[in-house]
């Protein structure tokens, strides 16, 4: 830890004479129709960024893509020989002094090395800019695109600053600092794209900022899980998880059995278990806009099965409110699914749950929209403008509280499995809405911005 901040002071300290030297590259080579896309966070869990590298590769243009390489990206960015994944290094907090001050400071690091990494590669018509996170990815990247006449392009996912204000509180000075922050240079990129109607608003009236609203949508990849394909990752799952193994053994040795499926070894046909337990997913980032409880308290009424997948900081709090928890007819676990595997899981289940409340109010769970793209009725706890996806006994359900999620729970699975019964409504309804896929919506709304411009 010392040594890599040892090297980051170093870098401070050559800063002046890297900048030049950056400088004079990029006013040597700026490619055209080449774009560098900016995510502060890890690639491999920033779906949106994926599908605008995606995107503008498929459209012509050659990409760049920066961000922390923690977790696997999907295998079509990996292959695809228009983007280069440049990876950034995650700085740690000082473990000296006040947390306001090590946080100035990190922060401070974070801008030199950002700045380094972006001058040292090779520049582009556009920078394509995650936020959150902002701080200090905005102002630096608003820089760079002035020595070299980038433009600056923001996909506003939500509020840096109201994401802090769920930790610090919203009158903390950090909070009212990241605000003013974010307002001052949001407001000098070039383009501003949101993911809801309600952000739009609220950036043009709040903050004076013209945005166009971009809706997240499925890549083609979310998708219903054909039976067979079922099978196979339920066999997967049960070697490291056991709500996936079989209940019972099948009367024939060579059949191969899941909890939820069978395959015979003659013909290797693929059924459904009559018996079987009802699929239940709520991927979550174990955030602090996402409140477990609620899912946890209604799972306490008669269910038969439940899985959540994600990481973040409090996983191992919930983790351990779960093994409290003595539940009669649900069988919990909590993978990490490869980037592959995590939409066939989906394609595979019977219902999602979301607990995505937003921190302010203005933008919508991406769990969701890949669950939609899956044609997976959803239950998903209520907020501002949920109602821009999530519509009422048409696509899923909405819910206040525990109590009405279990009697939610309790109404869709009391004859499960029901071929009658309203999860397979919600889903004849999915079908039959012929959603948009990622780069269709893309192609209309993005891609006339960047060639414009």
């Amino acid at each position: 830890m010392a040594a890599s901040w040892l090297v980051f002071l170093a870098l401070c300290l050559l800063l002046p004479l890297l900048l030049l030297g950056g400088w004079k590259r990029w006013r040597r080579r700026r490619a055209a129709r080449h774009v560098v896309a900016v995510v502060l966070g890890d690639v491999g869990r920033s779906p949106r960024m994926q599908y605008h590298a995606l995107s503008l590769a498929m459209h012509g243009f050659s990409v760049t893509l920066l961000g922390f390489c923690n977790s696997k990206p999907h295998d079509e960015l990996l292959q695809n020989n228009r983007i280069q994944i440049v990876g950034l290094t995650e700085l740690q907090s000082l473990a000296v002094g006040p947390r306001v001050f090590q946080y100035g400071v990190k922060v401070v690091f974070q801008a030199m090395y950002l700045l380094w990494k972006l001058m040292w590669r090779e520049p582009g018509d556009y920078i394509f800019l995650q936020n959150p996170p902002g701080l200090p990815s905005i102002a630096v990247c608003w820089f760079v695109g002035c020595l070299c006449g980038s433009k600056l392009v923001i996909d506003w996912h939500n509020y840096g600053y109201s994401i802090m204000g769920l930790v610090h509180g919203p009158s903390h000075p950090l909070v009212l600092l990241a605000k003013w922050y974010e307002r001052f240079f949001g407001r000098l990129s070039h383009l501003n794209l949101c993911v809801t109607n309600a952000m739009r608003e609220d950036l043009a009236e709040n903050w004076c900022i013209r945005a166009v609203t971009v809706y997240d949508k499925p890549a083609s990849f979310f998708k219903e899980t054909p039976l067979d394909l079922q099978h196979r990752l339920f066999m997967k799952l049960g070697g490291t998880h056991s709500p996936f193994r079989a209940r019972s053994e099948p009367e024939d040795p060579a059949t191969e059995r899941s909890a939820f499926t069978e395959r015979y070894a003659g013909s290797g046909l693929v059924t459904r278990l009559r018996e079987r337990p009802a699929l239940l997913v709520s991927s979550t980032s174990w955030t602090e806009d996402e409140d477990f409880s609620i899912l946890l308290a209604a799972l306490e009424s008669r269910l038969s099965a439940l899985l959540c997948e994600g990481k973040g900081p409090l996983r191992e709090y919930y983790s351990r409110l779960i093994q409290q928890k003595c539940f009669q007819r649900v069988q919990v676990c909590t993978p990490w699914l490869e980037a592959e595997d995590y939409p066939l899981l989906l394609g595979s289940a019977d219902l999602g749950v979301c607990l995505h409340t937003s921190s302010s109010g203005l933008d919508l769970p991406m769990k969701v929209v890949d669950m939609f793209g899956c044609c997976l009725p959803v239950c998903a706890v209520n907020f501002k403008c949920l109602h821009e996806l999530v519509k009422h006994e048409e696509n899923g359900l909405v819910f206040e509280d525990s109590e009405e999620l279990a009697a939610q729970l309790q109404m869709l699975f009391s004859n499960f499995p029901d071929p009658a019964g309203k999860l397979n409504q919600f889903r004849k309804n999915l079908r039959e809405s012929e959603q948009l896929r990622w780069d269709e919506s893309w192609v209309q709304t993005v891609l006339p911005l960047v060639m414009d411009t």
